[in-house]
């Protein structure tokens, strides 16, 4: 692809950006980026990562072979209506917007290859985990690139369109989960008298070494949660508290209300 143009630089464009930049997947000054009316963030993210920026002249959007839409959800409608007439009909369109249907940009932009994605912002460091569905006029060339471009930015699962709120709500809203179980059981270790360095080294390897096992070994989780769980020790004693908290439930909830949310955007849009 010659040229990639960016609608929106908020975190999830920058994670995204910052990515495909630092794998090399395309030179930075073809990947040009434009918002509503930030130009400070522009100007910062062009600093950053040598990338194009686009201000009040959209005549980048011209000759762009692929428009990633990264707005916020509310913006999308009246994004569209004033890029749509600057777009050949060859450009493609990649989405990385949660609950904005392929339908919804087949509307707003006309009948042209559309890509919908839920990366996370883990994108960033090259390690997200990326759900995407694409329409009937992505042909396999096409499929190809926008793969490879997500690809470099961590791993990717192709899904049925529906799916993807699910996915939203397990990896893209994810990152949350795990960092807000970090905050955790890192007050719980200072409580206990562990510094804030030495809990933090601790719960980081911890969380790297368990996802390193799962991913190498292919255990199942249940059959390496055993393993940990000597009869009547810590772990044992530790396990049972959540459960007295009903920690499966909890993520459970936490899985569904996302979905629901992500379903909700979907209908609003």
């Amino acid at each position: 692809m010659r040229k990639i143009v960016f609608i929106g630089a908020g975190s999830m464009a920058e994670a995204v950006i910052a990515g495909i930049v630092k794998q090399g997947v395309i030179e930075p000054q073809q990947v040009y980026v434009m918002n509503k009316s930030d130009d400070e963030r522009l100007i910062s993210l062009q600093n950053q990562y040598g990338v194009s920026i686009v201000c009040k002249n959209k005549e980048a959007l011209k000759t762009a072979d692929l428009v990633v839409l990264a707005t916020k959800p509310k913006d999308i409608h009246q994004v569209m209506a004033d890029i749509r007439p600057l777009l050949t009909t060859q450009a493609a369109v990649l989405s990385v917007i949660a609950g904005i249907s392929i339908e919804t940009i087949e509307n707003g932009l006309g009948a042209r290859p559309v890509a919908r994605s839920m990366p996370n912002t883990s994108a960033t460091i090259g390690k997200s985990a990326t759900g995407i569905a694409m329409n009937n006029a992505v042909d396999d060339t096409l499929r190809q690139h926008v793969l490879g471009l997500l690809e470099a930015i961590g791993l990717v699962k192709e899904v049925e369109e529906d799916d993807l709120h699910a996915v939203t709500a397990l990896s893209g809203s994810g990152p949350a989960y795990v960092y807000y179980l970090a905050e955790a059981l890192e007050e719980a270790a200072i409580a206990k008298g562990l510094s804030k360095e030495v809990s933090r080294s601790l719960i980081i390897q911890t969380l790297e070494g368990a996802a390193a096992m799962m991913k190498e070994t292919g255990t199942e989780p249940a059959e390496l949660r055993k393993n940990v769980t000597s009869p009547n020790g810590t772990t044992e004693a530790g396990l049972k508290a959540l459960e007295g908290r009903l920690f499966k439930e909890a993520i459970g909830e936490c899985i569904d209300k996302a979905t629901a949310r992500s379903r909700e955007l979907g209908a609003q849009s």
